[in-house]
């Protein structure tokens, strides 16, 4: 297979992954706008908050002891919320990017 061959299928598969996610996608989420992006936006700076405040309530209150493999849990549960909801925020952004969403003024 030549490069223009492989160029070719590569473009046609892109054209069919964007034209599969707007199918699946786009149904499924109403026409969005600035405002509808404004809760995703502040559900994860709460998250971001809420671990960035355990993780100071938690060297205040050890004061430089070794944190408790139950605290550490909890911490962990903080980061993994926090992370999970980026992670949902950026595959939102890519969604919009790659035209899988409608988007309004």
């Amino acid at each position: 297979m030549s490069e223009l061959d492989i160029n070719r299928l590569l473009l046609q598969f892109e054209k069919e992954v964007r034209e599969i996610n707007r199918q699946e996608i786009n149904p499924r989420i109403a026409e969005l706008k600035l405002a509808d992006l404004n809760p995703v936006v502040k559900m994860v700076a709460q998250a971001r908050a809420h671990y960035l405040q355990s993780l100071f309530d938690l060297s205040n209150v050890l004061e430089g002891a070794r944190p408790t493999p139950e605290q550490i849990r909890k911490l962990s549960i903080n980061r993994a919320t926090y992370e999970e909801l980026v992670e949902g925020s950026k595959a939102l952004e890519v969604a919009i990017e790659r035209g899988y969403l409608d988007v309004g003024a």
